[in-house]
């Protein structure tokens, strides 16, 4: 058996990259949190997110169970296995699992800057520590029934390039996931509305729509002074540049789209 490791911090957004990345090296099957992916279906095992704390959470994650473990190792075997990406904190820890499940050394470790861009990372740390979610590279329909008793989404399909569709996610909040700060929908808007409303050639801000998913994007409607004896393409990227610079200042991740809409402008009259 081929084994790979990928590797990196909690909520960096591992889980989130899986399926296109093994998909894009050639592997069929993962192992995250507990679980054994085949093809994009969870095929054995028993994910760590059901855990009620972090230490056995990285127990489950490990496979120190020996039901667990044996449960997974058969499936390996069943399913006749030849290539597999190994998820884990660190390159220590992708090594227990191999130790653990018997998969013989690890023969490249790949990290998750490899796979995600630092904007990309940034923004799977700040929805991690601000909502509390995590991803399951597993369909919705594969979820525990009694994980319903918590927060429990519909994450995406995922597809290749050849818009071959290879699997979905799932997200959750796990019970151990107790430290965050959920920043309402309200707070985005406040701080973008301020930031358009001192620009010097705002009359007023019309409206602001915000959204934090995949994308991180917002979309601003403006009213603008006259008279307009500036370069109006320039004036506005120097707007959508303080816009981004602000935001990143506040939340620290930058984002993806920032779309500026004017309706209408304003003529500035002195009496």
């Amino acid at each position: 058996m081929i084994v790979y490791s990928l590797s990196g911090p909690s909520g960096t957004g591992k889980s989130t990259s899986a399926l296109v990345f093994a998909h894009k090296i050639g592997v069929e099957a993962i192992i995250d949190d507990g679980l054994l992916i085949v093809n994009g279906v969870k095929v054995a095992g028993l994910s760590a997110k059901f855990e009620k704390n972090t230490i056995t959470a990285v127990r489950r994650a490990i496979f120190t169970d020996d039901a667990h473990c044996e449960e997974v190792k058969k499936a390996l075997h069943t399913y006749k296995v030849q290539s597999i990406l190994l998820i884990g904190t660190s390159d220590k820890m992708t090594k227990t699992i191999a130790r653990q499940l018997e998969l013989g050394p690890i023969e490249k470790y790949y990290y998750v800057e490899d796979v995600r861009s630092q904007k990309e990372i940034a923004k799977a740390r700040f929805i991690r520590q601000t909502q509390g979610k995590h991803v399951m590279p597993i369909p919705y329909r594969q979820v525990e029934q009694n994980f319903f008793k918590r927060l429990v989404q519909k994450g995406k399909e995922i597809f290749s390039s050849k818009r071959e569709k290879i699997g979905e996610t799932t997200i959750v909040r796990p019970d151990f996931q107790q430290e965050y700060i959920e920043i309402g929908k309200h707070v985005y808007v406040q701080l973008l509305t301020y930031c358009c409303a001192k620009q010097e050639i705002v009359h007023k801000v019309e409206q602001v729509q915000f959204l934090l998913g995949e994308q991180a994007q917002t979309t601003i409607t403006l009213q603008l002074k006259l008279p307009i004896d500036y370069s109006l393409p320039d004036r506005l990227y120097a707007l959508q540049e303080n816009v981004q610079a602000e935001f990143y200042q506040h939340f620290g991740y930058e984002l993806d789209a920032i779309h500026l809409h004017i309706k209408s402008v304003m003529l500035k009259r002195k009496f």
